[in-house]
């Protein structure tokens, strides 16, 4: 395994363990009807999954080279 692809795992790891994070503080959020937590959630969650797109994206380039 070279370094180009362990490091795109790592980074797919990483957006999975914040998705896990927002998840959690979006049930919260809902469970407490707070909106700045629920926005806070939202866009921690935007953040998970554009940290996952481009780690993906980033596997697959080193795929094709």
């Amino acid at each position: 395994m070279n370094i180009k692809k362990a490091r795109g795992l790592l980074g797919l790891a990483g957006a999975v363990a914040g998705a896990v994070g927002a998840f959690s503080g979006f049930r919260n959020a809902r469970a407490k009807n707070d909106k700045l937590l629920l926005a806070n959630a939202i866009a921690s969650i935007a953040v998970a999954v554009t940290g996952a797109a481009l780690a993906v994206r980033a596997l697959r380039k080193d795929e094709l080279a």
